[in-house]
């Protein structure tokens, strides 16, 4: 144990079999597939599987002590959130050039810099989108037009306003909340400067 964490990592739960799979949906970012599965005792269950298109997301840093965030409204929760500009890898694209076309797209602007900081599932429990999250700076000015079904409005957040955001319940999208988490934790083991995070 190290720092209060285990230095090794816990013994593996053994994985499920499949026996047999069938897709009851296909649509243009997700199909949905049910399968039925042997677990590792035995039994058997049935387990629904949201088969997703892999995404990016950009926390970009203005270069004045502030980040751009996003307002849209989300029709599946009813509401407008406030997010990090992102979108889904088309076919073809990297992860990086997916990224700096989303910013384009949502923020009208281009990464100078443009930093990989790390991949999480959206909800492991029943879907496999992974989003890969990138910390982008020295931006310039650049813009593709907004997608057609897209009415992004962007948002300029100082740094000192993102504590309060998040302990507020202004962020409720997972991945904005993971990323702006991550940058209030390397800012303050960086001596409070955002501009010493290493690219």
């Amino acid at each position: 144990m190290q720092n209060g964490l285990p230095s090794e990592p816990a013994e593996r739960t053994p994985s499920e079999r499949t026996l047999a799979s069938r897709r009851v949906y296909e649509g243009r970012i997700l199909n949905l597939r049910v399968d039925d599965v042997e677990l590792a005792g035995g039994g058997r269950a049935v387990r629904e599987v949201v088969e997703h298109r892999k995404a990016v997301g950009v926390l970009a840093l203005t270069g004045r002590g502030s980040v751009f965030l996003v307002r849209q409204f989300r029709y599946a929760v009813g509401e407008e959130t406030l997010e990090i500009c992102a979108g889904l890898v088309e076919e073809g694209e990297d992860l990086k050039e997916a990224a700096a076309r989303e910013m384009r797209e949502e923020l009208g602007h281009s990464p100078g810099v443009l930093r990989e900081i790390g991949t999480l599932y959206a909800s492991p429990g029943f879907c496999t989108e992974s989003l890969t999250l990138f910390l982008a700076a020295d931006l310039s000015v650049s813009r593709l037009p907004q997608d057609d079904d897209e009415n992004v409005q962007t948002s300029e957040v100082p740094y000192d306003g993102i504590p309060a955001l998040l302990s507020g319940g202004a962020v409720k999208d997972a991945k904005t909340f993971a990323a702006l988490s991550w940058f209030l934790a390397c800012k303050s083991g960086a001596g409070g400067m955002a501009e010493n995070i290493v690219f």
